[in-house]
């Protein structure tokens, strides 16, 4: 029970995680769709493992109860969507050092621009580009996810063993009931044999 409620939760937070990713990178493949050039390894890799894993998580919380069933199985594709986005994070691997904002001098007013978040009173602005930072943040979520899918895999495997020990217990009792039904006829037809050779 603690285990199918911790796999639900880490589900939802999966895909809670997965749909800004699959935004953002899907706002690059239409920007590089609309040039007319071919989209980088580096964002189709994890932008298609994000699109297919959310997917997966739908699945495997709709059809909950066939999830506990085939545990096993759920527990070993949630290890291959961990090496996936393992896959995904090291080919986005360059943005983690790129600075994506740099601070210099300047007005004391505010705008929310295209161009960036200009800041206040303290004669700093900001100035924040918008693909750099976008691209940072499916990095982190990334890394984020590499995480939750490897939880996962940890929890489905837990109802897995929870579920086979439960058939286990239920095998051995209807075992040992079988037997000592038995046991007790043959009991009976052996007194009674005795009994009837006595009065004879």
């Amino acid at each position: 029970m603690i285990g199918s409620l911790f796999f639900i939760f880490n589900r939802l937070v999966e895909i809670v995680f997965l749909i800004p990713i699959i935004g953002m990178l899907a706002y690059f493949i239409d920007g590089y769709l609309k040039a007319n050039i071919i989209t980088p390894v580096y964002i189709l890799v994890l932008f298609i493992v994000s699109t297919i894993a959310v997917f997966w998580c739908f699945d495997t919380l709709i059809r909950h109860s066939t999830t506990k069933r085939s545990a096993a199985f759920v527990s070993f594709v949630d290890l291959l969507f961990f090496g996936a986005f393992i896959a995904g994070v090291y080919q986005l691997r360059f943005i983690a050092t790129a600075d994506c904002a740099h601070w210099r001098g300047g007005s004391a007013w505010v705008s929310i621009s295209s161009d960036g978040i200009h800041g206040g009173r303290t004669g700093l602005s900001l100035d924040v580009n918008k693909s750099c930072a976008m691209l940072k943040s499916c990095f982190a979520l990334g890394i984020m996810e590499v995480v939750f899918f490897f939880w996962t895999s940890f929890w489905a495997l837990w109802i897995y063993r929870q579920s086979s020990d439960v058939v286990v217990k239920e095998t051995t009792v209807r075992r040992r009931s079988h037997s000592s039904r038995r046991g007790h006829g043959h009991r009976r037809h052996s007194s009674s044999g005795r009994r009837s050779q006595y009065v004879v």
